[in-house]
């Protein structure tokens, strides 16, 4: 591709490669200047403009954009593509699930020309409906044929949205005299929504061994959320003890994230059992986001995978945490 300043006279079929004001209003970069554009540009006093020139073996920044954006979601079921504009096309989500990536084969296409670029969500990200999840931008005008053919090999089939595998929860919360009775049940709820699933039962119980048991035996949805009214303090505390009365196993008590530090997971049969902290009770973004979102859509999330959750694992302050992580300066 040539780019640089040229008298008016050469610059017809060129790609203007600047917006530029003329008497009619703006002439907008990446337009291809036809003789009405030149004719506008020389009655604003324009001797020259600077443009961009395609040459034999480029592609247009536009079809170039597409390109890649269709090799990266090759295979990607429930992932659209926008139109191109301005080198620029993203891909969307056209339902909830969990995007999945090969960033070897990412970061490949993304090393192979800084014009061609590709930029994604993090790894495990819970995509909603209509949500992006990700662009791609050709820097230039155009790139070479060449090098968009590596680009594009190296990223195809790299990006997957993986629905949710489940279509139904449940919600036991356990109650203690001056508890917070219900209070995070709303967010619990949205949580479960975003995913695409349904809420089928709210149960309450007493915060008790026993009842508890009892709740979770009856439970009628596919994954199981416990909100307890105490804070789960062990593995042997009141939630994870009644799934071991209900006939279920503890896999994992706590997660290097913080805010869900107090969370646990197990199963019941071969249904998913997640144990909530009480700042599970903030709609914030939360270690149990991460956790149920894997478990929602049937990817791997055991003691290995949750002991991974710590890098990046710092989330957001919750505003009303009573007891900072930070001391204050002496």
């Amino acid at each position: 591709m040539r780019f640089g300043p040229v008298p008016l006279d050469e610059a017809e079929g060129a790609i203007l490669a600047h917006s530029e004001r003329v008497a009619s209003g703006r002439l907008r970069k990446g337009a291809v200047l036809g003789a009405g554009d030149i004719a506008a540009l020389r009655a604003a006093g324009y001797e020259t403009v600077t443009v961009a020139r395609l040459e034999a073996g480029d592609v247009h920044e536009d079809a170039a954009a597409l390109h890649l954006a269709r090799a990266l979601a090759e295979g990607a079921a429930g992932v659209t593509l926008s139109a191109p504009f301005t080198g620029r096309v993203n891909l969307i989500a056209a339902r909830a699930g969990v995007v999945t990536l090969d960033t070897d084969a990412i970061n490949a296409a993304n090393a192979v020309d800084p014009m061609i670029t590709l930029a994604t969500v993090a790894p495990f990200h819970q995509a909603r409906a209509r949500g992006m999840v990700a662009t791609v931008k050709i820097i230039a005008y155009g790139v070479a044929e060449a090098a968009l053919a590596r680009a594009a090999a190296a990223a195809r089939g790299a990006l997957r949205l993986v629905p949710p595998r489940y279509a139904t929860a449940s919600l036991i919360l356990t109650e203690t005299a001056g508890g917070p009775g219900a209070k995070g049940a709303e967010a619990v709820a949205a949580r479960i929504e975003a995913l695409g699933m349904a809420l089928v039962e709210t149960v309450a119980v007493p915060h008790q061994e026993a009842p508890l048991a009892r709740a979770l035996g009856a439970a009628r949805g596919e994954i199981v959320l416990i909100l307890t009214a105490s804070a789960t303090s062990d593995a042997r505390d009141t939630a994870p003890a009644a799934l071991d009365m209900a006939g279920g196993r503890l896999i994992r008590f706590g997660m290097p994230v913080d805010p869900g530090n107090l969370l646990f997971l197990g199963v019941i049969g071969e249904k998913p059992v997640i144990g909530l902290p009480g700042s599970a009770r903030s709609p914030v973004l939360h270690g149990a986001d991460w956790v149920l979102a894997r478990v929602a859509c049937g990817l791997p999330c055991g003691t290995e995978e949750i002991a991974a959750m710590g890098v990046g694992g710092l989330l957001k302050e919750i505003p009303t945490r009573p007891q900072p992580r930070r001391a204050p300066r002496e």
